[in-house]
């Protein structure tokens, strides 16, 4: 394949996705062949333990639009995203998860947006089909709090699925950060975006890849990489105690200096020292997030490493990775 010719670069990044991964590449290949312009197909393993590897390797024998990347172990997401970036090599980078809740359908209305002079094209979800009502709700609450939290404009109900342009893609790929939200940093690089609507669909196999931890964790990632306003809140909350403790102090020394009332007891005591203690120490946790993510960037680590490609013609565009055997 002449890479320096290749118009489309998807990235599916897939952890253990053996039973839909099949219908993912029919559908894919049925969708870029009716583009009809170059392309690649870009799946990153990131540390499958069914035969998810194995199927994609067996396309890559005879499908020379099929690139393999697969990572050491089980980076995440986010990282598998990143990963896939640093390998594209198309003047326009779609990335789109396995699971098949984002339809690849949907290409077509991206390229012609991109055709039209915009540089990310994100797809919006106007329904979430098969999801629990706290999924749904905690998502909603998710995206509304963070463009609350952060001045960077992150678009409401939107996830990994879009098309960026290949200047957007390189410039993705020299920020180095270990923590990554690619739909925040995205938005942070800028140019020129518009949507895409459409409805999710529910998964058509497997389980979701996004329990209640991993979710907890990207949302983390999402606030604490675009937002200090929960250590300026941890100040407010840790000034209006302080004075409601002043406060409260003044008014026991008048009570014990001008009037016959008397503190009766422990209990209110006991019942302030509980409130301020968990202030204090959710205030201390607040820290610590950013403090871990400090730590994290200090290491200087890569973000992943890669155990193998199937294609010999990398040119990688950043210092994210490291290869250590590429075939």
């Amino acid at each position: 394949m002449n890479y320096k010719n290749i118009r489309y670069s998807i990235i599916i990044p897939m952890y253990n996705e053996e039973a839909v991964i099949v219908e993912t590449y029919r559908r894919l290949k049925k969708v870029m062949n009716e583009v009809a312009e170059p392309y690649e197909l870009l799946f990153v393993n990131d540390g499958s333990s069914d035969r998810s590897l194995e199927i994609v390797k067996e396309y890559s024998d005879w499908d020379n639009r099929v690139k393999v990347i697969d990572l050491s172990r089980n980076f995440g997401h986010q990282i598998a995203i990143t990963a896939g970036m640093d390998y594209a090599s198309g003047d326009a980078v779609i990335v789109i998860d396995a699971d098949l809740q984002d339809p690849p359908e949907l290409i077509p209305n991206m390229i012609e947006k991109w055709k039209e002079g915009f540089e990310v094209v994100y797809a919006k979800r106007t329904k979430r089909k098969g999801e629990s009502l706290f999924k749904r709700v905690s998502a909603s609450l998710f995206y509304r709090t963070l463009r609350r939290l952060t001045d960077v404009d992150i678009p409401l109900d939107t996830g990994d699925f879009r098309l960026i342009d290949r200047k957007v893609c390189d410039q993705m790929n020299l920020l180095n950060e270990k923590n990554r939200f690619v739909r925040g940093l995205v938005s942070w690089i800028g140019f020129k975006q518009t949507a895409v609507e459409y409805e999710r669909d529910e998964r058509l196999y497997g389980e979701s890849k996004y329990p209640l931890k991993k979710m907890l964790k990207l949302s983390l990632d999402g606030i604490t990489s675009f937002s200090y306003k929960p250590l300026k809140a941890a100040t407010y909350a840790g000034v209006l105690l302080s004075l409601s403790g002043f406060i409260y102090m003044l008014i026991v020394i008048f009570q014990k200096l001008f009037t016959d009332s008397t503190v009766t007891g422990w209990a209110s005591l006991i019942v302030i020292q509980l409130l301020f203690f968990g202030f204090v120490l959710m205030i201390l946790g607040v820290m610590g997030e950013y403090i871990g993510r400090i730590y994290e960037e200090a290491k200087d680590r890569p973000v992943y490493i890669v155990r193998e490609t199937l294609d010999k013609k990398e040119q990688i565009r950043s210092d994210n990775h490291v290869a250590i055997n590429t075939k």
